[in-house]
């Protein structure tokens, strides 16, 4: 059913207010029907007009779960990108692909799930402990980075028209959720004030107010006693009134259900509706507000307060034009040949290659040549398609994996030895379950010039509660360590002497700590999307110097980090690390060298009325082209409560030319140099600072690495202590 071409009510007239229309359709409605109007799956009322529509879609790295679409690399390897404005150009890519499908769909009369346009992308929980299985779903541990990508991707995906939503973004799962997986039907995740509005908020609080996301969708687990899905403090006091959220929130799928079920805060499906109703739950993914009517029949909820989460949700599916004739709707009319066409997936392409970190480059093994006489390609995840596009994904229409990719790099001379050499699990190497074949991917390597080993994870050993079937905890990790046979093959390839380069594909960070002291080259690809395989290959043959840098820490040991229950910040992350990491965040390498210079500060005082500009002379000291990603952290060295060690507060990534400089400009606001105080206020507190300005954060283990100090400079914050808002 499409909206009717005649106005046979008024909310059907697109020139009326928009308020007026939503107010008018909701009045019309029965309790019945608007019980079910708040279920993901919203049938049509054909009676009114009113179009079915499946609030249930994904998006987290192309149109997932619809069939063919673009597959753009993991979030986790978009993070990698630190190149907020590519993120915001593939959600504009996504965005129209989506549009696309959703119309000729409708044209087919199919309403079904992951057809519609109110996307649950995209996911901006902070990775704050390695083992947690959707981390690969995040942008990576730090606040800042994670708001700056979500807001891109938010305003890519909900477009710039003056009246139309192009879809909905929804960035979740609102919020302090980071695992374990296991207990996230139950769990209380507490957390102070301090570490709330430090870590936890900030970029959902950036995405709401910066990029307008209009749906924010409620965690699973409990925040500090309450339910997420049914939390006054969430969903009422900060989200709606100290932040002005307009938008409507929907709970994680059956969420509610667990009010009862597992929190044990309320006893009855209906006593859950209401909590959940109340707090501001507007839709519920799952079957709880099934409820709803006999709920305000025990006198638990009125259809007021029924009508406030209907108006919110009337509004959004009117700002996406469905209820407009088509013609009116700019969106309706993008091509169905959009999706998968050749320009997203040279997009997908550049944003693979914008993905890759170079980790270790000993003796410049790296780029290799492509007239190699021979080349041995090993591991589980050389030549699998699947582990290319991790979770919540499309269908690519091809897709390019390692071996594929560096097959068709090399000269036709070049004889490409293959064999997985062992399976990502078990230890078995003889027999019907056999999990390797150790003895052939010796024999092949030892024919080589050079082996490039593919291993890893992938989204079926690290992922979601009941979606990764082959992990050990219920989606999460026990541990840092490569799985099954695989540091044993490792090894065994090694101890052959050829130069070897390790390719990781996964999407959170392992303990390779025997593979740095050893192996001659890594790379990290993530997981790289469907052009993976071309972009790995143009990496290691030098058609594309790596610029990536890591969005999270790779800690040396499970050991350096506190218990994965403990949602407390300290020990945790760049920004409270008690432990050298073996690579930390914002670390990666190049074929080429960049040198800083003459870095200056508007003032070297300031009150924080104005913004205090920073600029610095960025060179290529190198003989390739090459991409640097700068940063700029912040350190408080007179703060009246414990503080982070630094913090990113700013990033550009900028490409040079051999010999080329440029002068890179960074501003910061009072809202920048502000604290976070352990009561949970943001505070301007006068005092003095050091800023660093460079290629990776200013910490010991990033100078060892790199080989060079970002530069740093200090100023003084004047005036009295004052109270900032959000």
């Amino acid at each position: 059913m499409s909206a009717p071409s005649n106005f046979a009510f008024p909310f059907h007239d697109p020139d009326l207010d928009i308020d007026a229309r939503v107010a008018d359709l909701v009045s019309r409605l029965t309790l019945a029907e608007k019980a079910k109007q708040m279920l993901h799956e919203a049938p049509a009322v054909p009676r009114l007009g009113i179009p079915a529509h499946n609030y249930w879609n994904e998006c987290l790295h192309g149109v997932a779960r619809a069939g063919v679409a673009t597959v753009f690399p993991q979030a986790i390897g978009l993070a990698a990108t630190w190149n907020a404005p590519l993120l915001e150009r593939i959600a504009v890519a996504i965005s129209d692909e989506a549009r696309a499908k959703h119309h000729e769909y409708l044209r087919q009369g199919d309403y079904g799930m992951y057809k519609g346009l109110t996307f649950w992308s995209p996911n901006i929980n902070i990775f704050r402990d390695p083992r947690w299985g959707r981390g690969h779903e995040t942008y990576g541990e730090c606040p800042h980075l994670t708001a700056r990508l979500g807001v891109a991707f938010c305003r890519g995906l909900q477009g710039d028209d003056p009246k139309y939503l192009k879809l909905v973004a929804t960035p979740k799962h609102f919020a302090v959720h980071s695992g374990p997986e296991g207990l996230r039907h139950s769990f209380d995740a507490v957390t102070s004030p301090k570490d709330l509005r430090e870590t936890y908020l900030p970029a959902f609080h950036a995405c709401v107010t910066e990029a307008g996301a209009h749906s924010v969708m409620s965690a699973y687990n409990r925040t500090n006693g309450e339910p997420c899905s049914g939390s006054i403090t969430l969903l009422q006091r900060i989200l709606r009134e100290e932040w002005g959220f307009e938008g409507y929130v929907v709970s994680d799928c059956w969420a509610i259900r667990d009010f009862h079920e597992h929190h044990q805060v309320t006893k009855t499906w209906e006593e859950s509706a209401a909590m959940a109703v109340k707090a501001g739950c507007d839709l519920n993914c799952g079957c709880t507000y099934e409820h709803i009517p006999a709920a305000v029949e025990q006198g638990l909820i009125s259809e007021a307060d029924l009508d406030i989460c209907l108006r919110r949700l009337f509004r959004a599916r009117m700002l996406l034009g469905m209820f407009d004739p088509p013609e009116r709707v700019p969106f309706a009319s993008i091509p169905y040949e959009v999706n998968d066409s050749t320009e997203h997936r040279a997009l997908s392409l550049r944003a693979a290659r914008e993905s890759i970190v170079l980790l270790k480059n000993k003796n410049n093994l790296l780029p290799l040549p492509k007239t190699l006489r021979s080349i041995a390609v090993i591991g589980p995840n050389a030549y699998d398609k699947h582990v290319l596009v991790a979770n919540y994904y499309g269908v690519p229409s091809e897709a390019v994996t390692p071996l594929d990719g560096i097959r068709a790099k090399v000269s036709p001379e070049t004889k490409v030895w293959y064999t997985d050499g062992c399976k990502l699990l078990g230890t078995a190497t003889d027999g019907l379950s056999r999990a390797g074949n150790l003895s052939e991917a010796v024999s092949m390597a030892s024919r080589a010039d050079v082996i490039v080993a593919c291993l890893g994870l992938s989204a079926e050993i690290e992922g979601e509660q009941g979606d990764a079937s082959n992990s050990e905890a219920a989606g999460d990790k026990l541990n840092l360590s490569l799985t099954g046979l695989q540091e044993v093959l490792l090894e065994q390839l090694v101890a052959l002497g050829k130069p070897t380069v390790l390719v990781l594909i996964a999407g959170s960070a392992l303990g390779i700590n025997w593979a740095q002291d050893h192996v001659d080259a890594i790379v990290h690809a993530w997981y790289p999307g469907q052009e993976g395989g071309t972009a790995l290959a143009d990496v290691l043959f030098g058609d594309y110097n790596p610029g990536a840098r890591l969005p999270l820490t790779f800690p040396r040991s499970i050991g350096d980090v506190p218990d994965f229950a403990d949602y407390r910040m300290k020990g945790r992350t760049y920004r409270y690390l008690e432990h050298s990491p073996l690579y930390p965040f914002g670390f990666g390498l190049s074929f080429t060298t960049f040198e800083y210079s003459n870095l200056k500060l508007s003032s070297a005082q300031t009150d924080g009325s104005q913004p205090l500009e920073i600029d610095v002379t960025v060179r290529n000291t190198g003989k390739a082209q090459g991409e640097e990603v700068v940063q700029l952290y912040l350190k408080d060295l007179e703060a009246s409560s414990v503080q982070p060690i630094h913090s990113l507060r700013g990033f550009q990534r900028i490409a040079l030319g051999p010999g080329e400089s440029r002068r890179v400009q960074f501003r910061l606001t009072d809202k920048d140099l502000s604290l976070i105080d352990d009561d949970g206020k943001r505070v301007l507190e006068p005092g003095r600072f050091r800023v660093y300005v460079g290629g990776s954060q200013p910490d010991a283990r990033s100078v060892e690495l790199m080989g060079r100090a970002p530069l740093s400079a200090e100023f003084e914050l004047g005036g009295q202590r004052r109270e900032l808002s959000y």
